[in-house]
């Protein structure tokens, strides 16, 4: 028979690590005034960081009486301190730590080069520190660029700035991309921005890059037609020209044709006044957005279907709303205390649910806003389903019949809840129900699970919150 004690193993390692009994290492960490002295077992380091297993291999460390002596200045000693827990007993706990020290932490760890740990703040990066993530996009993005160890983040960071460019595109600090980073975000067939958008940022950069360049293309002289072409060169042929409406091109493109390769320039003019010409070209695609909206549930034209219901028209390329994500349950926790915090306030909402091992998703529209406890009177709001979201023809709406003044159902210790009979809602266990009569909507296809009571309890994977803006 075979047992297992891990758990007392990692407890008797971090008394271990508190007590510093017969260690051989000695860790100075930090700077100036803000240095301390730590110390540790080489055996333990090398066996759970490459850092140190190179290092003892080689011999590199300095020895003073007998003990190793390292010197890290710029990993401070609180950082140290939660890194050297980690090793000794494989605990860390970064609740306690804001977005920006977490960071600073992650790159510490990369320098000591302990993978799991960089995996796993990766991950409470992704999943917890979303508003941080946001903040400072030429910042993140550059310090996450400059290592390779950052796979996961890199990934998810590149994701999200594609799928919500403006954050970096129209920032102030924007003209201070590196080219590599700018040439790696031109090359994304992802990036959610108009083509002329991206032309626009474009320029901007370029002339950021060279402020004594006149800002009239007409008047630039010989030097700077060559210093613009210099900078832009390799730019250039990523912007997808053809994709640029032909009016958009002849104002902002068409003024700086020095600047564009003669085969581009004529191929691109002969689209736009040639149309038989069309099937000879070698024309890009447009570039596809995952999702302009963030979501990780739906897609963009779910959105259109969503702004139609809302218009109470049929469907149109137009999206007349912004859908600005403020909640998912993944991200932010799937609690009633986490939805209030992150949606109360807000204004109009809708609600997608993604049901596990399936297709199925269904939410609902409230056209008021969360908030204080009380029922709230509408009649603009309403349910739906997808019994197979790739499917729009599976999709059903049920706008609130007569008892519109229990339309929205307000309260701290509830989720989402819509309809005079909890038509669809959940409830202070973070469970998922519906009334099974439907009270206030129309019928959509909700799972039929489990009852309690009058209640149908079922699953829900996860769901997201979206502020619905008119543009």
């Amino acid at each position: 028979m075979a047992f297992e004690y891990s758990q007392e193993i990692n407890n008797d390692l971090e008394k271990l690590f508190e007590a510093e009994e017969e260690y051989n290492v000695i860790i100075y960490s930090g700077e100036n005034n803000n240095i301390k002295e730590f110390h540790a077992h080489s055996i333990l380091l090398r066996i759970r960081s490459q850092y140190f297993r190179s290092a003892f291999s080689k011999e590199r460390s300095e020895k003073k009486d007998g003990k190793y002596v390292f010197n890290f200045p710029n990993i401070s000693p609180q950082f140290y301190k939660i890194i050297l827990r980690f090793i000794y007993c494989g605990k860390i706990d970064l609740s306690k730590l804001q977005g920006p020290d977490i960071l600073k932490l992650l790159i510490a760890v990369d320098e000591l080069k302990i993978q799991t740990l960089i995996l796993c703040i990766q991950e409470y990066l992704i999943k917890h520190q979303h508003e941080f993530l946001q903040q400072n996009p030429l910042e993140i993005l550059e310090t996450v660029y400059q290592r390779e160890t950052f796979t996961n983040l890199w990934n998810y960071y590149l994701e999200e700035i594609c799928a919500k460019p403006d954050t970096l595109f129209k920032s102030n600090k924007f003209t201070n991309l590196k080219a590599p980073l700018l040439e790696l975000l031109l090359k994304r067939d992802d990036l959610s921005l108009d083509e002329i958008d991206i032309w626009d940022s474009l320029i901007k950069w370029g002339y950021a890059q060279h402020p004594s360049i006149q800002r009239d293309v007409k008047k630039w002289n010989k030097e700077e037609i060559t210093i613009m072409e210099r900078t832009l060169h390799k730019f250039i042929p990523l912007i997808r020209f053809y994709h640029v409406d032909s009016e958009d091109f002849f104002l902002k493109v068409y003024p700086f044709k020095i600047l564009i390769p003669e085969d581009i320039l004529d191929n691109v003019l002969a689209f736009h006044m040639a149309p038989s010409k069309k099937s000879s070209l070698n024309i890009q695609p447009p570039r596809k957005s995952k999702n302009v909206y963030g979501s990780v549930i739906i897609g963009p034209q779910h959105f259109a279907i969503f702004s139609s219901w809302i218009e109470k028209k049929d469907a149109s390329r137009n999206i007349p709303y912004n859908f600005n994500l403020l909640y998912r349950a993944s991200r932010d926790g799937n609690t009633a205390a986490a939805f209030h915090t992150k949606c109360d306030n807000k204004g109009a909402t809708i609600v997608i649910l993604k049901i596990p091992n399936s297709e199925h998703i269904l939410g609902g529209y409230n056209p008021l806003q969360w908030g204080s406890n009380a029922w709230k009177s509408t009649r603009d709001s309403f349910l739906f389903s997808f019994t197979n979201k790739n499917d729009h023809n599976s999709a059903k709406v049920g706008h609130v019949n007569t008892d519109y003044g229990n339309a929205i159902y307000c309260h701290q210790n509830y989720g989402p809840a819509f309809g005079g009979g909890h038509d669809l809602f959940q409830d202070s266990d973070s469970k998922w129900k519906n009334y099974s009569g439907f009270y206030s909507y129309s019928e959509v296809d909700i799972p039929q699970s489990h009852k309690s009571g009058c209640y149908n309890i079922f699953d829900v994977e996860d769901y997201e919150v979206f502020q619905v803006i008119k543009k």
